[in-house]
């Protein structure tokens, strides 16, 4: 079964929900819906397939390694062999990528670039997940948080064990205080990394 057939019906159990109540719930809900991790869909088609497929259904927009354009169309996923489609590059911007999602992203290899920009349910959790990650630990080397109102300082400290990465830029990021801080614990722990701040 598809995987929007199961969301579609999860959609038609709603008729049964009042309509009173306001409507940023029920995006919460479908977002929360598309966010799910579905082990067996990971386990049948690896990781990079299961996050593209991810990524693409909250917005978001990914590269392969040895492509220039970027995908944003979940319909234009290529085919063929599983393992030939191997995730470069992602750019959040403007997606709904949330904590519970993040799981996705366990297994890829070649990330070397992600961009969070106006990602609403990006928090200190997602970045701390992130930064569990071994694989992601090691192949990451770019890294841009704009405009994610719910990160604070304890998220951008867990990016201090991305220990290759060289560039970080971080804008507009009203949950962080202590910039002067967050400076120094990269750049102890990240001696090589270029760190651009656009901080109020």
């Amino acid at each position: 079964m598809t995987v929007f057939g199961k969301i579609s019906r999860q959609l038609c159990s709603l008729k049964k929900t009042s309509w009173s109540c306001d409507s940023r719930y029920f995006w919460e809900w479908l977002n929360t819906v598309f966010n799910k991790i579905d082990y067996e869909r990971l386990r049948d088609v690896g990781p990079d397939r299961a996050a593209s497929e991810w990524l693409l259904r909250c917005g978001a927009k990914v590269r392969y390694c040895g492509h220039q354009k970027w995908l944003q169309d979940y319909n234009s996923l290529p085919g063929g062999p599983m393992d030939r489609y191997k995730i470069q590059a992602i750019d959040a911007t403007d997606s709904c990528i949330m904590d519970i999602g993040f799981d996705h992203m366990e297994g890829l290899e070649h990330v070397e670039k992600i961009t969070l920009c106006k990602c609403h349910y990006v928090d200190d959790n997602c970045l701390q997940r992130l930064s569990r990650f071994e694989n992601l630990r090691k192949s990451l080397f770019e890294m841009e948080l704009i405009t994610c109102g719910n990160v604070t300082d304890n998220g951008i400290i867990a990016l201090r064990h991305f220990r290759n990465l060289r560039y970080l830029f971080l804008s507009d990021l009203p949950g962080v205080k202590d910039k002067d801080n967050l400076a120094q614990v990269l750049k102890t722990a990240l001696p090589s990394l270029e760190l651009k701040l656009n901080l109020m």
